[in-house]
């Protein structure tokens, strides 16, 4: 198997650095650019085309999530994974929104960031345990509904809602005991309607409009 090719942006350099040297000397996995700036990352990851990006929030300048954002209009296959050290409801929702797949804490173990970057480039939502905590509790707390003029069909909130909890698409159809070609029509349908493009914006907007 060809190795991961990942993108680090990250401004503090000793952390830049420990990133870079892990990705390294570790099988599986390339390095193919690290910035220290949303600026220098917009200029030089659409050129690298890596496959993962590793994307610090608290960013001089333009934050992560704007970089995020314009990063995945170029390059609408690559997976983008906000680290931080807080896990503020609103920057979690808004990454989400913007493109993100994943949102991990910058205190996780190497081996269990090499997992999570495994896992993101499978198609999976990498999330520190009490952020993905957190985004279960959101959604299953009462409020308003979404901010759609189109609002989703009961058996669309029970997609999105074990999207949410992280199931893929087989085991919501198991779960739910319909096909998987139904489970990724109700997708699709949940994605023309909050105007997104990928599970893990489909389930911010979601809960933005309940906060």
């Amino acid at each position: 198997m060809p190795n991961i090719r990942v993108a680090i942006v990250e401004d503090a350099a000793s952390l830049r650095n420990s990133l870079a040297a892990l990705l390294k000397v570790s099988p599986g996995f390339e390095c193919v650019c690290a910035c220290a700036t949303a600026e220098e990352a917009l200029r030089q990851i659409p050129c690298a085309k890596p496959e993962v990006v590793l994307m610090d929030i608290h960013l001089p300048g333009r934050s992560g999530i704007e970089c995020v954002r314009e990063l995945k209009e170029q390059l609408p296959h690559a997976q983008f994974i906000m680290l931080t050290i807080e896990s503020e409801k609103k920057q979690v929702f808004d990454s989400l929104a913007a493109g993100a797949t994943g949102y991990l804490v910058k205190s996780i173990k190497s081996e269990n960031l090499l997992t999570a970057i495994q896992e993101a480039h499978r198609g999976g939502s990498p999330m520190s345990s009490r952020i993905a905590r957190m985004l279960v509790q959101s959604f299953h707390r009462p409020g308003p509904r979404q901010p759609s003029s189109e609002a989703l069909t009961s058996r669309e909130e029970e997609v999105l809602s074990l999207i949410a909890k992280g199931c893929r698409t087989k085991e919501v159809a198991g779960q739910l005991g319909i096909s998987p070609l139904t489970v990724e029509t109700h997708i699709r349908n949940i994605y023309e309607k909050f105007h997104v493009r990928s599970r893990a914006g489909a389930v911010a907007q979601f809960l933005k409009g309940r906060g």
